[in-house]
């Protein structure tokens, strides 16, 4: 069994065109959704208006999956983020001095869902599957094989191919597709400050749902005796930290990719 793990974003929709035309032996690609409420709206737009119709003209199956419960029900990251009883923070909000704290939202909502559905098909630890994971020569660090499940072995086409980002966006372009933006939920704090100086400019609506999980995340932390965190990592509330203005923070590459896992923002 040989799958990549789909995330919407320029490296993995690569993958995708490579698939199509031949140069990499893969016929499946797993899009592991958080959720409609927490994945960035135009990945999915970008996935339902282009990406589907082009693997199904190429005979690819692209499975679109979810996170469930024992009772069948789904579960979504932002449901998991805003349920008042929940203690645990599972996305890596910032702590006061800017570093980020411990997730579980790439293990429980993307590895372990992918994984699932690789189980009910059939892996196993003496017949693992293969999921190949897009990241591209320029973003080499992200790349760890030691990060793995028991029934399955990681490959990373685009490292073997020796194509980087720029590559990928050509590959795309190449094949009459249009380039897709960055994938992520449109909360994480792994984000740029441009990103979110972006958000805050060209989609106020977004913008306003982040601010209003801060206030949710520390309100929920106060109630429990422990510090404030941020989506950003100056300390201070997103609204305040996001102006808009150049003088908002530096914007060297904090945050951009920050996910090594590979299951994130590809």
């Amino acid at each position: 069994m040989k799958v990549i793990s789909y995330g919407g974003g320029v490296q993995s929709t690569a993958l995708l065109v490579l698939a199509a035309q031949g140069h990499i032996d893969f016929r499946t690609f797993l899009f592991a959704n958080v959720g409609d409420d927490s994945e960035h709206p135009a990945t999915l737009a970008y996935i339902a208006e282009h990406a589907a119709a082009y693997a199904a003209r190429a005979g690819i199956d692209l499975v679109q999956l979810h996170r469930t419960r024992r009772d069948g029900s789904t579960e979504t990251l932002w449901q998991r983020l805003t349920k008042p009883d929940v203690r645990s923070i599972p996305i890596p909000v910032r702590m006061a001095n800017g570093a980020p704290g411990r997730r579980s939202c790439t293990a429980d909502f993307k590895i372990k869902v992918v994984g699932r559905w690789l189980r009910n098909h059939g892996a196993t630890a003496l017949e693992p599957a293969t999921v190949g994971i897009g990241i591209s020569l320029d973003e080499i660090h992200r790349a760890n094989k030691r990060r793995r499940e028991d029934h399955e072995v990681i490959e990373y086409p685009l490292l073997d191919l020796g194509l980087r980002r720029t590559d990928c966006i050509q590959i795309i372009e190449d094949a009459g597709l249009p380039v897709p933006p960055k994938s992520s939920c449109f909360f994480c704090p792994f984000r740029t400050v441009g990103a979110w100086r972006e958000q805050r400019r060209e989609e106020p609506q977004l913008f306003a749902k982040s601010v209003y999980l801060e206030r949710v995340i520390n309100d929920r932390r106060a109630a429990i005796g422990r510090d404030a965190a941020y989506l950003t990592r100056y300390g201070r509330p997103l609204e305040e930290a996001i102006t808009g203005a150049a003088s908002a923070g530096p914007s060297s590459g904090e945050g951009d990719g920050s996910c090594d896992s590979g299951w994130c923002m590809t």
